[in-house]
């Protein structure tokens, strides 16, 4: 288990002690694509789904997800953000929805989960509220693009943009 953090030394799940990190501020970014057909692009393209604003609400959706995080993964931490936002970027050349999510806080553990599940809950909203027409819609390439702060200090994943 050398190396896992959230399990002690007899391989039992644990919260990791943060008490003694240093309080710095924190960025994480993520995003993830939803592949669509034509109707469910150009539906969220010209905001006519039945459904209403997609985008909006899954924007809306995807900055609760973040903040809820420690009530979705067992071991995170509950964490007080100080931004969260959820951006989205149409690709007409593959049909595809590209969400991305930036959280920060000012704190002892990082908030790469919350990045991450705030791109997911975005993503799956878009789902939900596009699946009377296409169910074949497909979720990928969920990745962390950028963490700061704390010990480890800065990750950039090479080629991608913010």
């Amino acid at each position: 288990m050398e190396g896992l953090t959230h399990f002690d030394e007899h391989g039992n799940a644990r919260m990791v002690d943060v008490g003694e990190k240093a309080v710095t501020d924190r960025i994480a970014a993520a995003h993830g694509f939803i592949h669509v057909n034509r109707e469910v692009y150009e539906a969220i393209k010209q905001g006519t789904a039945k459904k209403g604003d997609v985008l909006g609400v899954a924007r809306v959706a995807g900055i609760m997800g973040a903040k809820r995080t420690s009530d979705l993964i067992p071991l995170c931490h509950v964490l007080m953000l100080t931004k969260c936002t959820v951006d989205f970027i149409l690709h007409d050349d593959r049909m595809a929805v590209e969400a991305v999510c930036t959280v920060k806080t000012s704190g002892k553990t990082g908030v790469e989960m919350e990045a991450l599940t705030g791109v997911n809950v975005a993503l799956l909203t878009i789902y939900d509220m596009c699946k009377a027409m296409d169910r074949g819609m497909t979720m990928t390439d969920i990745t962390l693009l950028l963490k700061d702060g704390g010990k480890s200090g800065l990750y950039r994943k090479d080629g991608e943009r913010l």
